[in-house]
């Protein structure tokens, strides 16, 4: 068995579903493992990971809007708002999807559909640099 990490950070705009499914491929090849698990994890509280349709940006742009209208900014029940108004916000967002996802390696390439892609979804107001962390364990 064997095990490789490597910290990747992305770049998002403001409230924006970031791809990095092609960071994923190139570390998975690089490593030289065939078959295994890549667990990808997001280190940050107000960004979350997804995998979602990448082939009609209209999906992500969906997603988007809808997760506004359910999970408004500027709410007054929110107690948290040290960091900003889009701070709470975020949090309950990145609170709804997850934090980390686990993906099949098999043959060398990731197991994810014909339309999936992996991406970070940055849910505050600003831009960020994001740093996610990468774990392939296998032969």
């Amino acid at each position: 068995m064997r095990q490789s990490s490597h910290t990747l950070t992305v770049a998002c705009r403001a409230q924006e579903l970031c791809e990095f499914t092609a960071e994923l491929h190139r570390f998975v090849a690089d490593t030289g493992i065939r078959d295994g698990m890549l667990t990808v994890f997001c280190r940050h509280t107000s960004a979350s990971l997804v995998i979602q349709e990448n082939a009609d940006p209209d999906v992500c742009a969906d997603l988007q809007t809808f997760f506004s209208r359910l999970v408004p900014e500027d709410d007054s029940a929110y107690r948290h708002k040290i960091e900003g108004l889009d701070d709470m916000p975020a949090h309950i967002r990145a609170a709804l999807t997850q934090s980390s996802l686990a993906i099949p390696v098999i043959g060398g390439r990731l197991g994810l559909g014909t339309w999936q892609g992996a991406y970070l979804w940055e849910h505050r107001r600003t831009n960020h640099h994001r740093e996610v962390l990468l774990h392939l364990i296998g032969e």
